[in-house]
């Protein structure tokens, strides 16, 4: 039985197949972004992988159902597989957001899917930090925000040498446009427009040339605007709160940066690598709309996000070879030599796990051989087994392999070292 295309299958390393994707990278990028957004002050949430299919509709219009994992349900509700966080956010905002000061700097770490052909660095399926700030419409939130997915790659091991975060501004392209389309602006050709910029970098010259004189808008007029690349006043306080960070060289502006999805409203940005070989590592921008589209209007926020997946940014980690071997060490192995005192060695076990210590025994009768060699593999820092003393008097010997010091403990003793966090020092 094979998995679906476009899926992962995620082991413990070390991977058995080249074909695999590591469960211990994967937990080592979620611990780090988690630990940075609470140091931002960000609080996790999270929401159903299924949600109503009119919520994505609602948000995007009805050509993303062709994207979708969407079905009718047993009780004939049209439901689908979330292919991104953020209505789900504004759906859970707008029901309790009188509960919540302001601004909410919220985060999560959702499993997303979207029925697609998968292809280097998209697959169907995907984990992705969603990080977004809710009623605050002033530019420090933006730059916030920003610094946030910074150090998210930072914390990574990630250079202003590897990557860059391009900043635009949608407000300065909706001007663009209007300037040159006039009074006679159609919704349709202007969401046309928006795509054609986001293509630009990966679409033929020829076709990009063709689609924008359809609009009506020259390919050398866009060229220009671009190469100014002159920031705008709503982009200004951004770059000089970054630059008070030292981060100036972490971002640029970069009008190519547009983002193709309807409902951002303002500033917006990608991160990408300073090599060009993968494709965007994140993105997101202001979209101060969209509460009050899912809420019907009855809810009004400004708000403003960003979106990191996993699979660009493992690929981009391991061609820097940033990654950290992750070994299956444990804390300690207890060898169970004498069966009759396996009773006594379970409460020595369970007293090490419960002092935090990460603790391996044998299950079942093994010889003493074959225990220590499975402590080597587990690459314990220490073994411990249980004797017999003088008389009923057991003691517990514990042996550091690296150092090969040795301790013996009465009971009595032992039970003080746990107390004192210090029976393997």
């Amino acid at each position: 039985m094979e998995r679906l295309p476009g899926f992962r299958d995620f082991y413990p390393e070390p991977l058995p197949h080249s074909d695999v994707w590591s469960a211990d990278a994967r937990q080592y990028i979620f611990e780090k972004w988690r630990a940075t957004a609470r140091r931002y002050g960000f609080r996790e949430y999270d929401g159903p992988p299924l949600e109503p299919l009119e919520l994505f509709t609602t948000k995007s219009g009805d050509e993303i159902v062709k994207q979708l994992f969407d079905f009718k349900d047993k009780g004939d509700r049209h439901v689908a597989l979330r292919p991104e966080m953020t209505p789900t956010l504004a759906r859970m905002v707008a029901a309790h957001e009188r509960n919540y000061r302001k601004p909410i700097k919220w985060f999560a770490i959702p499993q997303l899917f979207r029925y697609e052909k998968q292809q280097k660095g998209r697959l169907r399926e995907h984990f992705q930090l969603n990080a977004d700030i809710i009623g605050e419409d002033d530019p420090a939130a933006d730059a916030e925000l920003i610094a946030l997915l910074i150090d998210c790659l930072r914390v990574l091991g990630l250079t202003a040498a590897d990557f860059v975060v391009r900043l635009s501004s949608r407000n300065a392209w909706q001007q663009f446009y209007a300037a040159r389309a006039g009074a006679q602006s159609d919704p349709q050709k202007e969401y046309r427009f928006y795509q054609a910029i986001d293509k630009l970098e990966r679409t033929p010259r020829d076709e990009s040339t063709r689609t924008l004189s359809e609009l009506g808008i020259s390919i050398n007029d866009v060229d220009s605007f671009i190469t100014g690349g002159e920031p705008t006043a709503e982009l200004r306080p951004i770059l000089a709160n970054l630059a008070a960070r030292g981060m100036s060289d972490f971002v640029k502006v970069d009008y190519h940066v547009i983002r193709g999805l309807a409902y951002y409203t303002g500033v917006v940005f990608e991160a990408f690598d300073r090599k060009g070989e993968f494709r965007a590592i994140a993105g997101g921008g202001r979209y101060d709309n969209l509460i009050e589209l899912i809420s019907g209007g009855k809810v009004k926020l400004p708000a403003l996000g960003f979106g990191m997946g996993d699979v660009v940014l493992l690929e981009l980690l391991k061609s820097r070879k940033l990654l950290p071997a992750f070994d299956a060490g444990i804390d300690v192995f207890v060898m169970i030599e004498d069966e009759a005192l396996r009773t006594a060695s379970l409460e020595i076990i369970q007293q090490l796990r419960s002092a935090g210590y990460a603790v391996e025994y044998p299950l079942t009768a093994t010889k003493s051989d074959k225990q220590f060699k499975r402590a080597q593999e587990l690459k314990a820092e220490c073994v411990v087994r249980m004797e017999k003393r003088s008389g009923d008097e057991l003691a517990v010997k514990a042996r550091h392999l690296k150092t090969r010091n040795e301790r013996i403990y009465s009971r009595q003793a032992w039970s003080a070292a746990l107390e004192s966090r210090s029976p393997l020092a």
